[in-house]
């Protein structure tokens, strides 16, 4: 029987509706017991504060070293030859032979020796290379050929053979009849390149969604399995990734992941996960969406070096069999993409992890029309991810439940469900009490001779000081990130990308601090967002 994995609508139980208001909470709370502790007394008060800002001081610690072992993970995973190790999956035992006695040092810590081995064990228990099929599904709502034609391009590119990609470009109808038009001319452009280039409408106002991409991606699912049952493809060996209009997949993506699916025994209960980083147009972007940019993209490379807390996120890979039984993607939220962890979690009862891909996704900062336009644009997005909170409720939900009905143990989901809670808070707090919390208890004991409360400030100063050690080793690392400056752009751009980081305490006030308050307050006033905002994409000349 097929479980009930959507988000529900209209009016919630009173669990779900604490739960809901629940992240808010905390962190209005948290704000507001700073400002308490330190009238009642400022040593109460400062305790409270270090233990704040303690947490900060080990983060940037992390993120110091994650970041630079993230980034030579990612750099040994692009020099790997995929495709030469797929093709070696075609037959194990002689390749195990040819390859044991070796120099092994270009197969990364000897796992694809031990994977060939394993494969020659195990016989037929694996896929067949040459049977595997992918299929991409780009959604799009109006953008024009100039952004997605790279796109597509960059699937033509990859070094997974074309006549086993099957290319699906889903839009939307509500994008009228210039995104219709534009949609048959790539198809006409890309007639022959791939196995199929299938174009697939999702129509406008049907009943049960919300306005977003999840109900576009899971109509094009519906559309891709008729087709595969239609040409008798082997179902249980077709991968499918969802892609953004500007999303350019690295040439090695695909051979990638299919090098990971076919390894792996329980591959049907996985998802593929790349490395989402906003590089395209980086160099064209203004200062605050450059910092955004690189921000997340070194969010996005820290966390593949922590698959226990990997959840998916924008573009991401999952086996088509595994999608059409949970039916594809939820269609009531904006936030389908860290919100399918959860239901596939959920639908496989807690058997179920995301494998972090090393290949990158290249991605988008955002740029509008103007300055102001960009501004705002970017908070528009970022208020969209932030929005994943609305997640809190329903693993809550599935959580805090009689025994019977847990899908899956209490305290297999508990730890999930505890990071993913304090992972939105932090979001929250975070910038504004580093910012401005040192201030606090001084203020608020203006006619009180305390010593602590007065030096509180320079003590904070000073955690802050070695807390930019992880900055100082972020910039220099985004260096060897960022795509080579275009000629239009003098040497003098790259001062710029250095000052741009002062600019850091700002936008993680207004686009984290912000943005996080802002989607979590909607969340507790019942006023969920059930729209879609799409980033609008600008491409620069």
């Amino acid at each position: 029987m097929r479980r009930n994995l959507e988000i529900p609508q209209g009016k919630r139980t009173k669990l779900y509706r604490f739960l809901e208001i629940l992240p808010g909470l905390i962190s209005y709370g948290a704000i507001i017991l700073l400002f308490l502790l330190s009238w009642l007394d400022p040593v109460l008060g400062a305790i409270y504060l270090f233990a704040l800002i303690a947490s900060t001081l080990v983060k940037a610690i992390g993120v110091a070293y994650r970041t630079v072992q993230g980034y030579e993970v990612l750099k040994r995973a692009e020099r790997v030859d995929w495709h030469g190790r797929v093709e070696d999956l075609a037959h194990p035992h002689e390749s195990f032979e040819r390859l044991r006695d070796e120099d092994s040092k270009s197969y990364h810590f000897d796992e694809h020796v031990e994977n060939l081995k394993m494969m020659a064990a195990m016989g037929k228990e694996y896929p067949d290379p040459e049977k595997i099929y992918h299929v991409i599904i780009m959604t799009a709502y109006n953008e024009g050929e100039e952004v997605l034609d790279p796109s597509i391009k960059a699937v033509e590119d990859n070094t997974f053979p074309n006549d086993r990609i099957i290319f699906a470009l889903a839009y939307e109808a509500r994008g009228g009849e210039t995104m219709k038009n534009t949609a048959e001319l790539l198809k006409k452009k890309y007639k022959g390149v791939f196995k199929d280039f299938i174009l697939v409408e999702h129509p406008d106002n049907l009943s049960g969604e919300i306005v977003g991409k999840g109900p576009n991606l899971t109509y094009a699912g519906h559309a891709i399995a008729k087709y595969v049952e239609e040409k008798h493809l082997p179902v249980e060996n077709i991968i499918v990734t969802s892609l953004d209009s500007d999303n350019h997949m690295a040439p090695k993506y695909l051979d990638s992941v299919t090098y990971e699916f076919i390894t792996h025994p329980n591959r049907q209960r996985l998802s593929y996960q790349p490395v989402s980083l906003f590089m395209n147009n980086i160099w064209d972007a203004p200062a605050p969406s450059r910092v955004i940019a690189v921000s997340n993209s070194f969010f996005n490379v820290i966390t593949t070096m922590r698959p226990h807390v990997l959840r998916n996120f924008a573009s991401h890979s999952q086996p088509l069999q595994a999608l059409e039984a949970m039916d594809f993607w939820s269609k009531r939220t904006i936030v389908e993409d860290g919100h399918q962890y959860w239901r596939s979690l959920f639908f496989f009862s807690g058997d179920y992890s995301v494998l972090p891909i090393r290949i990158p996704i290249y991605q988008d900062a955002v740029i509008d029309d103007s300055f102001w336009k960009t501004i705002r644009a970017q908070f528009i997005q970022v208020r969209r991810w932030y929005y994943g909170a609305s997640d809190v409720a329903y693993v809550g939900s599935k959580l805090f439940v009689p025994r019977s009905k847990r899908i899956m143990p209490f305290w297999q989901l508990f730890p999930k469900f505890w990071r993913l809670l304090d992972g939105h808070v932090t979001l929250a707090i975070l910038a504004p009490v580093v910012a401005f919390g040192g201030w606090v208890p001084m203020i608020m004991n203006l006619s009180a001779h305390s010593m602590v409360a007065y030096n509180i400030p320079n003590i904070v100063s000073v955690v802050e000081t070695f807390a930019s050690v992880g900055l100082i080793i972020s910039i220099l690392v985004s260096f060897k990130l960022l795509p080579k400056r275009p000629a239009k752009y003098r040497k003098g751009r790259n001062i710029l990308m250095v000052l741009q980081w002062i600019l850091m305490p700002i936008t993680s006030i207004l686009y984290q601090s912000i943005a996080a308050f802002y989607s979590q307050t909607r969340l507790m006033l019942g006023k969920y967002m059930e729209k879609f905002d799409v980033t609008k994409k600008v491409v620069k000349k």
